[in-house]
């Protein structure tokens, strides 16, 4: 089973994303990279919190849409996966529920910056599901 946790929900607009459809798009983009199990907590953040974990993280001293942590490894895990964290900053962001797929893809192994193309066709054709 999947369990996702929703942080700082509240400063998503009121035409956003519910805390339910946070869980369901995470867990559809989960499945879909084959993963059944695991924990990940997706979080809301301001611009200036985003703005400096982008910093400390990835040495770019601005704001970005989405920045995924993950923990565990992929591969056979002792216990329950803790997968990571996703980081959303809804002010920098064009489509939350864009970010949340692409947050979770990430926290699957894939990378785009890395495959063929794999990870933003399946980012398409799931985007293509819950419009």
């Amino acid at each position: 089973m999947l369990d996702i946790e929703v942080i700082g929900g509240e400063s998503v607009s009121s035409d956003g994303p519910s805390t339910v459809d946070v869980e369901e798009l995470c867990v559809l983009a989960l499945s879909s990279a084959g993963i059944e199990e695991g924990h990940v907590a997706v979080e809301f953040v301001d611009v200036a919190r985003m703005r400096e974990l982008n910093r400390d993280y990835r040495s770019i001293d601005e704001p970005t849409d989405v920045l995924s942590f993950g923990i565990d490894e992929a591969g056979a895990a002792t216990g329950p996966r803790e997968l990571g964290d996703i980081v959303i900053c809804p002010e920098h962001t064009e489509d939350l529920r864009e970010a949340i797929v692409h947050g979770a893809l990430h926290l699957s192994g894939m990378d785009h910056e890395t495959d063929e193309g794999e990870m933003l066709a399946l980012q398409s054709e799931l985007m293509r599901w819950v419009q």
